[in-house]
């Protein structure tokens, strides 16, 4: 069935189709809309859940790690300073290896005050052990709540579902909407490996000591360091497992087939825009316009940020001459976090030095601020026509100063 809706909604139908059991809600723009259309569904007797309103950010994040530590499926949604209020949650729930899935509706953080888009908010928590995953629409907001509790309950740790605000959030597009049988038989009901138990009491994550000691049974149990190690490896196998995952659902529902990056005329391009959610697409007419004019340039989104695909990533820009990497975050006092991610990625599984396709790295649209295709156009024109020769430093759009 296709629906013509917003973005929240498209999200709130997702975690509805996931049957999850536990919603917690805070209110804050631009995902109150998400968590007040959960409350519908579940007033009107169409899912059942417990909805559990609570006074701050953290509480919700905290009721999501106690349902979920007992073995419900559980949700939660934030955006910007939100976010941020949760942060010691967000480390508690990856290092307690929570399968729990929330979406972030992308907005900048203060000081000062804004409540418009950009992706610094979710970008400053990508080293908390989440796995990020952002949508360039509302088809794929909807596809990737289902597609995330199959991916953290296979994996056992914790999904953010980024998307932007109100250019997504608040905008009314069609999608479809997965068949309620697919989807219970794509997303079968969570059946933890542990859980908390009443009749079998148990402490968990106690204070940790520097090195491994034995537990009260006798056996050999990881220390601190050991636990970390294990959730980097199972971070980067989590790849794997989605790419698992995607394939199931394409099978299923006919989408997909594209979890790490999603690509737009770049066969034969010389030069590749990248960008992240709804700027991807965005940056699309632009490569049309320049391709009307010969200048041999394709678009690429990145979808998975968390784990960053490395390997997908250097395979998919092989053989380019440039990279122009547009992004609504910033890393104080360096660049971009996906053109430095980027970079990584060509030095590390890339070509040789000598070999290798200039990148340049433009900042936009931070705090709402308008991005005109204009000027998306004028960029990437001079990047394609200079940037080999031009100095290697952070540019920006739109700045009035």
């Amino acid at each position: 069935m296709q629906m013509i809706e917003s973005g929240n909604v498209a999200a709130a139908l997702g975690v509805k189709l996931s049957r999850a059991q536990v919603i917690a809600a805070y209110p804050i723009t631009p995902q109150t809309p998400l968590t007040e259309k959960l409350s519908e569904f579940i007033e009107a007797g169409d899912m059942s859940a417990e909805y559990i309103p609570v006074e701050s950010e953290h509480s919700a994040l905290a009721v999501c790690i106690a349902s979920s530590s007992a073995g419900a499926r559980s949700f939660t949604a934030t955006s910007a300073n939100g976010l941020l209020y949760m942060h010691e949650q967000i480390h508690w729930a990856s290092g307690a290896r929570l399968p729990i899935v929330m979406c972030v509706v992308n907005r900048g953080v203060g000081a000062p005050w804004t409540v418009w888009n950009d992706h610094q908010d979710s970008m400053s928590q990508r080293d908390t052990g989440w796995i990020q995953i952002y949508a360039n629409d509302h088809q794929q907001i909807i596809d990737a709540v289902i597609k995330a509790y199959a991916l953290a309950e296979e994996v056992m740790i914790p999904v953010m579902v980024c998307y932007d605000g109100y250019l997504l959030s608040h905008t009314y597009m069609p999608f479809d909407i997965p068949d309620v049988s697919l989807a219970d038989s794509f997303l079968p009901p969570y059946k933890p490996a542990y859980c908390l138990d009443p009749g079998e009491p148990a402490n968990l994550n106690t204070v940790t000591l520097p090195d491994v000691r034995d537990d009260i049974n006798g056996n050999r149990a990881h220390g601190y360091f050991e636990i970390r190690h294990l959730l980097q490896q199972d971070m980067i196998a989590s790849m794997d497992a989605l790419e698992r995952i995607d394939s199931r659902f394409k099978t299923v529902f006919g989408r997909g087939g594209n979890p790490f990056i999603e690509s737009y005329r770049t066969d034969d391009a010389e030069f590749i825009a990248v960008g992240i959610g709804s700027l991807s697409y965005h940056l699309r007419d632009v490569v049309d316009n320049l391709r009307d004019e010969g200048i041999s340039v394709g678009g690429m989104s990145i979808q998975l940020y968390r784990p960053f695909p490395y390997s997908a990533v250097a395979e998919a820009l092989k053989g380019c001459r440039g990279i122009i990497v547009f992004e609504k975050a910033l890393s104080y006092g360096y660049q971009g976090p996906v053109c430095s991610d980027i970079k990584s990625a060509l030095y590390q599984h890339g070509r040789q030095n000598s070999h290798r396709p200039f990148v340049l790295n433009y900042i936009l649209g931070l705090g709402g601020r308008e991005i005109v295709t204009k000027d998306l156009y004028d960029a990437l024109k001079l990047s394609c026509t200079t940037g080999p020769d031009a100095p290697d430093e952070l540019r920006w759009i739109g700045l009035k100063i």
